[in-house]
């Protein structure tokens, strides 16, 4: 086949100082033929994101050094040897890229329509005329509602899914012979991902592109994919097509990607973790014992909501103001020891419901019984003994951490403020023995975040809440930016503290194969009200409403 990428033992290391470096990939090959899909799956640190910037040409000059015998052909000329001004010309015109975080990427004090008519212009020589209707025949064609209303908008207007789209409108401006899509569905909705994923393999189609197409997730490319790369630690795995990557893979290390993840059918008592594949502890001929899952009648109940609502007010005109009911009267019971999956799409308010429990947003109505009396009415000054008694891991553990502090200091303050141990040398005790419970080790305790990766932060935010020895624990989608693998991680620790302690979780995710193996009930929400809510094994075998059978149309399901 007619290779229009052609990687030849590309070798890249960063230097960590003058006498130290860092080697990120290790001399991989592999190639993208002309219109084909080619997806390069791997892990956080594996080189696969390293290797598609190496071919762009946007790694650091000063920090980063490319062995000369590396090379990498595109449509016959070698790019490493192109000098700055011809990369230029190339990147963006004949080889585009769509970048992780859209937010990050788009400049956010230009309008969307000034960002992509400046690729036209740089590479096309369009006049401003001409960039405009290009830039609205672009907008509609990646299926932004309103393409004239839309492209003077900035993207802080947009959700997610609208910034996504601009992008990949900006990156097939020019027509492209490569389009290389760096984790370009990371933490969006499920519906948002398949539409993301549909649009790129019909653009792919109509434009006869080839596709690079870079993730974490091998489950999620078995829909587009033509030929499938699999890298670990700078090397390449195992290379095959899609069919004999998911009916046979070869290397461990492969299935262990494709088994990590929660499945729909199934729901082990514990998830494999990438290890127990390549230790033999896991795999179709090991048996594991099955969870089972559901709320009873006769449950202990530990919180009643009963018709919450949220309300923000939103600024229209000069002094006029508009009400947005985020939350309308939502109800559910939590029993103790039990989990609570929350579900549904950017907007639908299921993060609200959580802040509003714990009353980082000020409840408009309704109530929340936690052991007779009503967390949402009593005066602050009470809700203070209470307060260490429900506490919440956020999404991004890059951010919820102080990055001034030590992990020893993260542990103790909120160990300080709410009297917990009678003095510091207890609190160190309880704090190093938190640290081995979520799997890290002594020395962390003196280490700062930035020195751990996100799945250690996540189990630094999680021994953070522990120190409190709170009954509930809402996690908001604190597991939907990890690597599978570690994501086994986080949801087996979670398990292993829920059987342990008795904890209760209210689980929010837009990742229904997470929720599905972790919750014991579901609760369905769309545009703030709850639209179905039922045991987790009869949710997903017989969704009633339409909006969760829509939902669940949209799990990625890779190919059999």
């Amino acid at each position: 086949m007619d290779k229009l990428l052609d990687v030849r033992n590309l070798r890249i290391s960063f230097r960590i100082d003058k006498k130290n470096t860092f080697e990120a990939v290790k001399g991989i090959s592999f190639s993208v033929p002309r219109n084909a899909t080619v997806a390069l799956v791997g892990e956080s640190g594996s080189g696969k994101s390293v290797s598609s910037l190496a071919v762009m040409g946007l790694l650091p000059e000063q920090t980063t050094l490319i062995d000369p015998a590396s090379s990498v052909l595109f449509d016959g000329k070698e790019v490493l040897h192109l000098s700055t001004r011809e990369r230029r010309a190339m990147c963006g015109k004949d080889i585009s890229m769509i970048f992780q975080e859209p937010m990050s990427s788009l400049n956010p004090v230009f309008t969307v329509g000034y960002q992509i008519g400046e690729v036209l212009r740089q590479h096309m020589g369009m006049s401003g005329k001409q960039a405009r209707a290009r830039t609205l025949a672009l907008l509609e064609e990646v299926g932004i509602p309103d393409p004239a209303g839309k492209i003077d908008a900035y993207p802080s207007q947009m959700s997610g899914g609208q910034q996504q789209r601009v992008m990949i409108a900006m990156a097939i401006a020019c027509e492209p012979k490569l389009l290389i899509a760096d984790e370009p569905t990371t933490a969006l909705d499920v519906t948002i991902q398949k539409q993301i994923m549909e649009l790129i393999a019909g653009l792919q189609k109509k434009h006869q592109m080839s596709v690079l197409f870079i993730t974490h997730d091998l489950g999620l490319v078995g829909e587009i994919a033509d030929e499938v790369i699999v890298m670990r630690h700078g090397e390449v795995r195992e290379t095959g097509i899609t069919q004999q990557i998911f009916g046979n893979p070869r290397d461990s290390y492969t299935r262990a990607l494709l088994h990590c993840r929660p499945s729909l059918d199934a729901r082990p008592w514990r998830l494999p973790v990438i290890n127990d594949y390549m230790d033999g502890k896991a795999g179709p001929d090991v048996s594991v014992p099955q969870r089972e899952r559901g709320f009873r009648p006769d449950d202990d109940i530990v919180l009643d909501v009963q018709d919450l609502q949220k309300s923000f007010w939103l600024r229209e005109g000069l002094f006029g103001k508009r009400e947005f009911k985020a939350v309308k009267g939502v109800s559910f019971k939590l029993p103790r020891g039990k989990t609570l999956g929350v579900v549904g799409e950017s907007g639908s308010g299921k993060t609200t419901v959580g802040l509003t429990l714990l009353r980082l947003h000020q409840a408009t109505g309704g109530r929340a019984i936690f052991e007779g009396k009503d967390l949402i009415s009593m005066p602050e000054k009470e809700y203070m003994a209470y307060k260490r008694r429900i506490q919440i891991i956020f999404q991004n553990p890059y951010a919820s951490l102080n990055p001034r502090f030590t992990v020893g200091q993260i542990l103790l303050e909120p160990m300080r403020l709410h009297k917990i141990g009678a003095n510091d040398r207890e609190r160190t005790e309880m704090a190093l023995q938190l640290l081995q419970r979520v799997g890290l080790p002594a020395h962390a305790y003196h280490r700062y975040p930035h020195e751990f990766s996100g799945g250690q932060r996540q189990r630094i935010a999680i021994a953070r809440c522990l120190t409190m020895k709170p009954e509930i624990l809402v996690c908001d989608e604190s597991v939907s930016a990890l690597d599978v693998s570690v994501q086994a991680q986080v949801l087996n620790l979670l398990q292993d503290l829920q059987d342990e302690y008795g904890l209760s979780y209210i689980f929010i995710s837009h990742d229904l194969s997470v929720v599905k193996y972790i919750s014991d009930q579901v609760m369905v929400m769309n545009k703030g009200e709850v639209v179905e809510i039922a045991n987790s094994d009869d949710l997903y075998r017989n969704p009633v409403h339409p909006y969760t059978r829509s939902l669940l149309g949209a799990i990625p399901r890779g190919r059999s």
